[in-house]
């Protein structure tokens, strides 16, 4: 490879990077516009195996924007990202692949009578919904940069925590 071509490959690394942490970003700050601008005009998300639903980016982040509601808290943490370059009409580098593992805490709406804060480390904040598992992405250049074009949901454990009613020990 040339110089060139070498840089080319970095900066295409690193944007794909950003794209895929824009897509943590959004989910967390439960930005639906934002998510769908992520995605090419027919870009898709499966979260079946979430038990979520397997569709269009619009009808996903509709989606999202419900189901989402019920964790105020929540932080997407994407690590392990391995980077796979294709082709697309004889132009290399136009197609990558990204297999990403994930590790997603979430808290609960607050019930009456609970905190609803989450500031410091109080019981309040801890989350009460950690899930796991491995992300497909499917990115395509395109003249506004890169895009997703699919998005694959492979969860592979959760963890729910019981919140008492109570919190006196006993």
């Amino acid at each position: 490879m040339t110089q060139r071509v070498e840089l080319a490959a970095v900066m295409d690394r690193l944007a794909i990077d950003s794209l895929i942490t824009e897509y943590a970003v959004t989910v967390d700050d439960g930005d639906w516009d934002a998510y769908q601008g992520l995605f090419t005009p027919d870009g898709r998300a499966d979260y079946s195996s979430a038990g979520g639903i397997d569709a269009s980016a619009a009808e996903v982040a509709g989606w999202l924007a419900g189901t989402m509601g019920l964790f105020p808290m929540r932080q997407h943490l994407i690590v392990n990202r391995r980077l796979r370059f294709g082709t697309l009409d004889q132009d290399i580098g136009d197609i990558a692949q990204v297999q990403a593992d994930y590790v997603n805490p979430m808290r609960f709406t607050a019930r009456e009578g609970e905190s609803g804060s989450n500031s410091g480390a109080s019981e309040s904040s801890a989350p009460d919904f950690i899930c796991g598992g491995r992300y497909a992405f499917t990115t395509l250049r395109t003249p506004q940069g890169w895009r997703l074009r699919q998005v694959t949901v492979q969860e592979k454990w959760r963890q729910v925590q019981e919140r008492s009613r109570d919190h006196t020990p006993t």
